[in-house]
């Protein structure tokens, strides 16, 4: 299958980032990898092996991007506020320099987003706040309240970024329609501690008109071996 690796300096982020591109052709899937992990992390698990078919064929093009969650989300000796303002950054340099970028070769518009664990958030988040962009999302065992990591700290950016409580309050007509249109597959242990959060935000979302595919497995169901079965099962959408 094709495979490249490309880097350049985010302004965004005033640093360089890096990111590996599987596929010639397809449906494009931003992947993001666990809490603080890397670029080729989906690679190391074996993940895009199972992928091989899709990818060969030109039925699906994985970009798999690089995390910050050190500088944001789990930078524990910065002020929350940074944290969170880090994190903002990290969603401008997706935004605005990965998605311009893919768009340069793959006009595809079936743009999706996947993670595992808190790379789950980050593919969930991300596509709730920009529906306009992305028409299926993919959250494997992840966790949709932030607070925890924000120290008691609130502010607007913490809030219309802990999908459990924004989804709650969904008011603009337009961001509702789009939402709408968008495959939202939430794939969660029955014995996960993040369990609740999924439970809570596939419930507001059917309470605004939403739908989405919650899928319960048995037990905790949260590493690789799972992700393994969970992977191949709902890329396509959901059972």
């Amino acid at each position: 299958m094709h495979r490249s690796y490309h880097r350049w300096h985010s302004s965004a982020l005033g640093r360089d980032m890096e990111l590996l591109l599987f596929g010639h052709h397809g449906a494009p899937v931003l992947v993001f990898p666990t809490s603080m992990g890397r670029f080729f992390e989906f690679e190391d698990r074996g993940m895009t092996g199972l992928l091989a078919e899709h990818l060969e064929r030109g039925w699906l093009q994985l970009i798999c991007i690089d995390s910050v969650d050190a500088e944001s989300w789990y930078c524990k000796w910065a002020h929350p506020s940074g944290r969170i303002g880090r994190h903002l950054q990290y969603e401008q340099y997706l935004i605005g320099e990965v998605v311009p970028w893919l768009r340069n070769f793959n006009q595809n518009q079936f743009l999706m987003s996947l993670g595992c664990s808190f790379g789950a958030f980050h593919a969930v988040n991300i596509a709730l706040r920009y529906p306009q962009l992305f028409r299926r999302c993919l959250g494997l065992s992840g966790r949709y309240n932030m607070r925890s990591f924000m120290d008691g700290y609130s502010d607007d950016q913490v809030y219309f970024n802990t999908p459990t409580e924004y989804t709650a309050h969904l008011h603009d007509a337009n961001q509702l329609a789009h939402l709408r249109q968008l495959d939202i597959i939430l794939a969660i242990g029955r014995d996960d501690p993040s369990y609740h959060s999924n439970q809570v935000l596939s419930d507001n979302l059917w309470n605004h008109g939403v739908g989405n595919a919650l899928r319960v497995w048995d037990g905790w169901a949260h590493d690789w071996p799972y992700w393994e079965q969970m992977l191949p099962k709902y890329i396509q959408g959901h059972d």
